[in-house]
């Protein structure tokens, strides 16, 4: 079973392809970034991901959505945009029959690293020691996306 892990955005965001073949067994199989314009009307920004997102699951079949939890202490106007883009993730997904799992980003971190206040150089260092076989992912949304999915493998939820 193929899953999609997101960290979602509007202006960035990261995805994930990882390959489940039985519990805590596992392939991390792609990465990337999906990237809009700023100058680009919010609701074509919005589409552009739909359609992005659509030609990975077409590439892919995941059978499960991963996406990281909303949380934002400060900024309403960037959460609001985030909210927007989660939400036509997640109609996606429902048309696709995915179901989507949440993590949160104190969650991620406490599985990947075992420290649920880590920073995101540590989180980046433990996938590249555990996933990546030393390699590094530049952007931090991909390696959002990366240690969401990674965090969800290893886990072990059961495979449905």
């Amino acid at each position: 079973m193929n899953i999609l892990s997101i960290d979602p955005g509007v202006e960035r965001a990261g995805f994930a392809i990882f390959e489940l073949t039985g519990p805590r067994v596992f392939r991390f199989v792609d990465c990337g970034l999906i990237k809009t314009g700023k100058n680009t009307p919010l609701q074509e920004r919005i589409q552009s991901i739909y359609n992005s997102l659509l030609q990975i699951i077409k590439c892919h079949r995941p059978e499960r959505l991963i996406m990281e939890r909303l949380f934002f202490a400060s900024n309403q106007k960037t959460a609001i945009m985030v909210a927007q883009a989660q939400g036509a993730m997640l109609l996606l997904a429902a048309q696709q029959s995915m179901p989507v799992t949440f993590l949160t980003p104190l969650q991620i971190k406490e599985i990947v690293t075992g420290d649920g206040q880590a920073d995101k150089k540590t989180v980046q260092k433990m996938l590249a020691l555990e996933l990546l076989k030393g390699k590094k992912i530049v952007q931090d949304d991909t390696a959002d996306a990366v240690a969401c999915g990674f965090a969800y493998c290893i886990t072990g939820e059961p495979i449905r």
